[in-house]
Parts: structure tokens; C-alpha cells; sequence
């Protein structure tokens, strides 16, 4: 009878120790992948004040407001005090959308600027940018995904509970991707 009950108790404190290492290590791969989209947006807006800066050429009053601006915004990113938040990674993308807004129409003005080889290389290094956040939120959201599965799911919602892990805020889609989709929000709801 006591070997019965100390298997068991092996195999549920083998099972809980097991679990808890499982969402220790998801909730690093999730912190690890907002690391890495704050990375990429601290590159995009490097690349959007090297815009703004080939812009100067033209619209002087106009790129330094914008360079303004997004040193002042982007200014608060991997400062080290906040850990990134999907709420903050949102709210920075965002940020950066408004910025290339503004920028565009610097763009459009000058339609010399825009055939000029620095506008193009910047471009292309924007798009790379883009290119490497998209993939690090896909990342995160799918680990996301796995996280919260194992606090949700029985039983390890169990050793969740008693551990105070919680489910993980998926990432949203950029303003400028639900342009391209804008059916997108009524494709999930289904």
C-alpha cells in the first residue's frame, strides 16, 4: 500500500515539476519574442528618422518635426525600466504607422525625392524591418498560443493556477496589414 502511494506521489510531483519547467519555459520564449520585436521597431524607427532626414533635403521645417517626434516616442523604447508589453509593442507599431503616414506625404510633394537612390534604399530597408517584426510577432503569438493552452487546459491549469502563471495578450494585426484585410476581424469572429 505505501509503495502505491509514493508512486504516485512521484509521478504527481515528477508531473507538476515537469509542467512547471514547461511554463517557465514558455513564458521566457514569450518575453524573448517581445525582446525581439522591440529590437525591430527600435530599427524601424532608426530607419524612419533616415527617411526623415533625406527629406530634410526638401521639406527642412517639415523632417525635423518628424524627426522630432519619433526621437522623442521612440526615445522610450528598450529603456530598460518597462518590460515590454504587447499593449506597448502595439502602441509603438502604431506610432510608426502614424510617422510613415506623415512622411508620405513629405514624399509626395517631392516627387524628386522619392526617384532619389538614398529614398529607395531606405524604403527597401523599411520593408525588411516590417518584414522581421512580422515574423517576430508570429513568433510570439504562437507561443503565446502554446502558453495559454497549458494554463487553460486541464491539468496543468492546475499547476498554473498554483504557480500564478496567466494567459498571454496575442499581439494584434498592424493598422496598415487590416488595410490589405479588411475583412479580417469578421474571418475570426467566425
Amino acid at each position: 500500500m505505501w509503495i502505491i502511494i509514493i508512486l504516485l506521489l512521484l509521478v504527481v510531483g515528477g508531473y507538476f515539476i515537469s509542467t512547471q519547467r514547461s511554463l517557465v519555459n514558455l513564458d521566457e520564449m514569450c518575453k524573448n519574442a517581445l525582446s525581439q520585436i522591440e529590437v525591430q521597431l527600435n530599427s524601424r524607427f532608426d530607419a524612419v528618422i533616415a527617411l526623415a532626414k533625406t527629406a530634410a533635403q526638401y521639406a527642412k521645417h517639415e523632417s525635423e518635426t518628424i524627426i522630432q517626434a519619433v526621437q522623442a516616442r521612440g526615445g522610450n523604447l528598450g529603456n530598460g525600466t518597462q518590460p515590454a508589453t504587447p499593449e506597448s509593442i502595439n502602441q509603438q507599431s502604431d506610432l510608426l504607422t502614424q510617422m510613415m503616414g506623415r512622411l508620405n506625404v513629405v514624399f509626395e510633394r517631392y516627387p524628386e525625392l522619392k526617384a532619389s537612390d538614398l529614398y529607395k534604399e531606405a524604403q527597401q530597408g523599411m520593408k525588411q524591418y516590417e518584414e522581421n517584426v512580422r515574423m517576430s510577432r508570429m513568433v510570439y503569438n504562437d507561443t503565446a498560443t502554446k502558453m495559454n493552452r497549458m494554463v487553460r487546459q486541464w491539468p496543468s491549469s492546475i499547476v498554473a493556477s498554483i504557480l500564478h502563471f496567466v494567459e498571454k495578450e496575442y499581439l494584434k494585426v498592424d493598422n496598415e496589414q487590416k488595410k490589405d484585410y479588411p475583412n479580417l476581424d469578421e474571418a475570426f469572429k467566425k
